[in-house]
C-alpha cells in the first residue's frame, strides 16, 4: 500500500463512538474513507468529537455523510433541515436559492469535521422512481443541470468538493437498488438524450461521481457500478471525466447481482471505481476487507482531492453570508 494515499474502502462504524473493533478496523490501510449515517449522529458537538477521535485513529481518512436536503438527511439536530432539492424549482429565484442552499449544506458539514456530503442528486425526476422522486432538482435536463450546478458553486465555495449521483441516472428504473435490483429498458441513445446530460453538463464541476446499482439492459448486463462499459469508455471515455468514481454501497440489494462481499469490491474495482462503499455490515465489510487485502489494489491518487477545505470560521453563524443565506431560504418559505 503506497504511503500517504487512501485506501480503496469505505466503510461504517455503529454508534456515536469508537469501539476497539471499530479502531482495529479503521487502521487497515486498505480503509480509506468513513460514513456516517443517522444512527452515528447526535448533534454538533459529538459529531465534532468523534470525527477528532477518528482523525485520531487515521488522520487521513475521509469522512462523509449524505446530507442531500429533504428526507436524506442526516445531520438533524442543530443544524439546519435544507428541503428537498425538488421543492427549489418553481422559484423564480430558484438559481440563487440552489447556491445558498449547496453553500449552507457544506459549511455545515465542514464544521463538524466532516469532509464532504455525496450530493448533488443529478438524477431527473421522470415521475417513476419512489427512491429519486423529491431528491430530483427537475425532470428537464438542462433546468436540473442549471440547478445543480448552482448547488455546487455553493459548496466548492463552502471548501467542499461535488459528487454526482447516481450515474447514468436512477429516475428512470422504478424498483429501489436499496431493496432490489431495478432495470431501465431504454436505450443508450435516449438515455444520452435525457439522463446524461446534466453529468455530461458538470463534469468539470464535479470532482466526483457515484454509479447507480441499475442495469441498463440494452447497454450493459452488468449494473452501471460494475459495468467497464459505462465507466471506462462512457464516463472516462466519452464524457472525459477525470474525478473520483465511488461506488454506492455494496451491502445494497442491488449490488447482490455480482455475488458476495469480495466479489463487489473486486466487480468494483475492476470496473473502475477509485473507492467501494460497504456499510450497514461488518461482515460485508471485513470480507470486502480480505479481498483488497489479496488484490493489493494500488490507491487512487485522485481521492485526496475530495478533502473538505472549510472557508468558513468556527462562528460562521455570527457571519454576514450566514444570516443573508438564510434569510433567503427563509422568505422562499424553504426553511423554518
Amino acid at each position: 500500500m503506497t504511503v500517504g494515499l487512501q485506501g480503496s474502502l469505505m466503510v461504517d462504524v455503529a454508534g456515536t463512538w469508537l469501539t476497539a473493533e471499530d479502531r482495529q478496523l479503521l487502521r487497515q490501510p486498505e480503509v480509506g474513507g468513513l460514513i456516517l449515517f443517522a444512527r452515528n449522529i447526535e448533534h454538533p458537538r459529538q459529531v465534532r468529537e468523534l470525527c477528532a477521535a477518528i482523525r485520531a485513529v487515521r488522520p487521513d481518512l475521509l469522512l462523509a455523510v449524505d446530507q442531500e436536503g429533504g428526507r436524506v438527511q442526516r445531520l438533524r439536530q442543530g443544524f439546519v433541515r435544507l428541503p428537498a432539492m425538488r421543492a427549489l424549482a418553481d422559484n423564480p429565484n430558484a438559481e440563487y436559492l440552489a447556491e445558498q442552499c449547496g453553500w449552507v449544506m457544506a459549511t455545515e458539514v465542514l464544521a463538524v469535521g466532516l469532509d464532504l456530503s455525496f450530493a448533488p442528486v443529478l438524477d431527473l425526476d421522470h415521475q417513476r422512481s419512489a427512491v429519486v422522486g423529491s431528491r430530483a432538482f427537475e425532470g428537464d435536463p438542462q433546468r436540473a443541470a442549471l440547478l445543480a450546478g448552482a448547488f455546487i458553486r455553493g459548496m466548492n465555495s463552502a471548501g467542499m468538493a461535488a459528487t454526482g449521483k447516481h450515474f447514468p441516472g436512477h429516475g428512470w428504473a422504478e424498483a429501489d437498488s436499496h431493496v432490489a435490483i431495478p432495470n431501465d429498458e431504454r436505450s443508450l441513445d435516449e438515455i444520452r438524450a435525457k439522463d446524461l446530460l446534466p453529468f455530461a453538463r458538470l463534469g468539470k464541476q464535479l470532482a466526483a461521481v457515484m454509479p447507480a446499482h441499475v442495469i441498463y439492459p440494452q447497454v450493459d448486463p452488468q449494473p452501471a457500478g460494475f459495468s467497464r462499459y459505462w465507466l471506462q469508455d462512457i464516463l472516462r471515455g466519452e464524457l472525459q471525466f477525470d474525478g473520483v468514481i465511488f461506488s454506492d454501497d455494496l451491502s445494497m440489494a442491488g449490488a447482490h447481482v455480482v455475488g458476495d462481499a469480495a466479489s463487489r469490491i473486486e466487480a468494483a474495482l475492476s470496473a473502475g471505481c477509485d473507492m467501494g462503499l460497504v456499510c450497514n455490515d461488518r461482515a460485508a465489510a471485513e470480507l470486502a476487507l480480505s479481498a483488497a487485502q489479496r488484490l493489493n489494489v494500488r490507491p487512487s491518487p485522485r481521492i485526496a482531492r475530495m478533502r473538505g477545505q472549510a472557508t468558513a470560521s468556527v462562528e460562521y453563524k455570527q457571519a454576514p453570508r450566514w444570516l443573508t443565506a438564510l434569510n433567503a431560504l427563509r422568505a422562499a418559505q424553504l426553511i423554518d
